[in-house]
Protein backbone atom coordinates (compact mmCIF):
# COMPACT_ATOMS: atom_id res chain seq x y z
CA UNK A 1 0.00 0.00 0.00
CA UNK A 2 1.47 3.42 -1.37
CA UNK A 3 -0.04 6.38 0.74
CA UNK A 4 1.42 10.08 -0.24
CA UNK A 5 0.49 13.04 1.96
CA UNK A 6 0.55 16.38 0.94
CA UNK A 7 0.89 19.17 3.54
CA UNK A 8 -0.33 21.73 0.55
CA UNK A 9 -3.52 19.59 0.08
CA UNK A 10 -6.94 20.95 1.26
CA UNK A 11 -8.08 17.75 2.46
CA UNK A 12 -7.05 16.67 6.26
CA UNK A 13 -4.54 14.13 6.44
CA UNK A 14 -7.10 11.27 7.73
CA UNK A 15 -9.34 11.92 4.77
CA UNK A 16 -6.15 11.46 2.41
CA UNK A 17 -5.74 8.23 3.96
CA UNK A 18 -8.99 7.70 3.68
CA UNK A 19 -9.30 8.46 -0.53
CA UNK A 20 -5.96 6.75 -1.16
CA UNK A 21 -7.14 3.76 0.32
CA UNK A 22 -10.59 3.73 -1.35
CA UNK A 23 -9.18 4.56 -4.98
CA UNK A 24 -6.78 1.79 -4.93
CA UNK A 25 -9.04 -0.68 -3.11
CA UNK A 26 -11.46 0.24 -6.91
CA UNK A 27 -8.75 0.14 -8.92
CA UNK A 28 -8.01 -3.79 -7.79
CA UNK A 29 -4.50 -2.19 -6.76
CA UNK A 30 -5.59 -3.50 -2.92
CA UNK A 31 -7.53 -7.07 -3.34
CA UNK A 32 -10.46 -8.45 -1.30
CA UNK A 33 -9.16 -9.87 2.27
CA UNK A 34 -5.83 -8.42 1.85
CA UNK A 35 -4.69 -6.87 5.22
CA UNK A 36 -3.76 -3.72 5.55
CA UNK A 37 -1.10 -2.33 7.75
CA UNK A 38 -1.79 -1.97 11.12
CA UNK A 39 -2.78 1.22 12.89
CA UNK A 40 0.67 1.90 14.85
CA UNK A 41 2.43 0.75 11.57
CA UNK A 42 0.95 3.04 9.41
CA UNK A 43 1.21 5.85 11.69
CA UNK A 44 4.74 5.21 12.29
CA UNK A 45 5.16 4.49 8.33
CA UNK A 46 3.68 8.22 7.45
CA UNK A 47 5.09 9.56 10.45
CA UNK A 48 1.90 10.68 11.79
CA UNK A 49 -0.32 10.03 14.86
CA UNK A 50 -2.58 6.55 15.48
CA UNK A 51 -5.06 8.84 16.33
CA UNK A 52 -5.15 9.77 12.46
CA UNK A 53 -4.78 6.54 11.29
CA UNK A 54 -7.47 5.04 13.32
CA UNK A 55 -10.05 7.38 12.44
CA UNK A 56 -9.10 7.13 8.37
CA UNK A 57 -9.79 3.18 9.04
CA UNK A 58 -12.55 3.89 11.47
CA UNK A 59 -14.62 5.67 8.31
CA UNK A 60 -13.37 3.30 6.00
CA UNK A 61 -15.07 0.70 7.69
CA UNK A 62 -18.08 2.74 8.73
CA UNK A 63 -18.28 3.44 4.63
CA UNK A 64 -17.73 -0.16 3.77
CA UNK A 65 -14.52 -0.66 2.01
CA UNK A 66 -13.05 -2.37 5.20
CA UNK A 67 -13.80 -4.60 8.16
CA UNK A 68 -11.81 -5.18 11.28
CA UNK A 69 -10.84 -8.59 12.25
CA UNK A 70 -10.86 -9.00 16.30
CA UNK A 71 -7.10 -9.01 17.22
CA UNK A 72 -6.20 -9.56 13.56
CA UNK A 73 -6.10 -6.09 12.42
CA UNK A 74 -7.99 -4.53 8.95
CA UNK A 75 -8.97 -6.30 5.95
CA UNK A 76 -10.57 -5.08 2.25
CA UNK A 77 -13.90 -5.98 2.10
CA UNK A 78 -14.74 -8.88 -0.25
CA UNK A 79 -16.32 -6.71 -3.39
CA UNK A 80 -19.08 -9.17 -2.93
CA UNK A 81 -19.89 -7.64 0.07
CA UNK A 82 -23.13 -5.76 0.24
CA UNK A 83 -21.46 -2.66 1.68
CA UNK A 84 -18.83 -2.76 -1.21
CA UNK A 85 -21.33 -3.49 -3.44
CA UNK A 86 -23.15 -0.13 -2.65
CA UNK A 87 -20.29 1.54 -2.68
CA UNK A 88 -19.18 0.78 -6.45
CA UNK A 89 -22.82 1.43 -7.01
CA UNK A 90 -23.02 4.98 -6.00
CA UNK A 91 -19.30 5.29 -7.45
CA UNK A 92 -20.96 3.98 -10.63
CA UNK A 93 -23.97 6.65 -10.14
CA UNK A 94 -21.82 9.98 -9.68
CA UNK A 95 -20.03 8.72 -13.54
CA UNK A 96 -23.22 8.48 -14.66
CA UNK A 97 -24.62 12.00 -13.55
CA UNK A 98 -22.01 13.60 -14.88
CA UNK A 99 -22.29 11.40 -18.03
CA UNK A 100 -25.88 12.71 -18.39
CA UNK A 101 -24.99 16.23 -17.72
CA UNK A 102 -22.16 16.55 -20.62
CA UNK A 103 -25.08 14.97 -23.03
CA UNK A 104 -27.13 17.53 -22.16
CA UNK A 105 -24.07 19.97 -23.42
CA UNK A 106 -23.91 17.99 -26.27
CA UNK A 107 -27.58 17.48 -26.93
CA UNK A 108 -27.88 14.15 -26.70
CA UNK A 109 -31.14 12.11 -26.64
CA UNK A 110 -31.98 9.93 -23.93
CA UNK A 111 -31.86 7.03 -26.46
CA UNK A 112 -28.36 8.53 -28.44
CA UNK A 113 -26.90 8.35 -24.82
CA UNK A 114 -28.50 4.84 -24.44
CA UNK A 115 -27.08 3.52 -27.22
CA UNK A 116 -23.49 4.86 -26.35
CA UNK A 117 -23.50 3.40 -23.65
CA UNK A 118 -24.50 0.08 -24.86
CA UNK A 119 -21.95 0.41 -27.42
CA UNK A 120 -19.00 1.02 -24.74
CA UNK A 121 -19.85 -1.77 -23.10
CA UNK A 122 -20.06 -4.07 -25.89
CA UNK A 123 -16.14 -2.52 -26.70
CA UNK A 124 -15.42 -2.71 -23.20
CA UNK A 125 -16.04 -6.12 -23.14
CA UNK A 126 -13.94 -7.35 -26.26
Amino acid sequence: MHIVLSNSSDLPIYEQIKEQIKTQILTGELCENEMLPSLRQLAKDLKISVLTTTRAYNELEEEGYITSRQGKGFYVMPSGSDLMREQLIKEVESHLNNAITAARRASLSPDELGNLLKLLQEVSDD
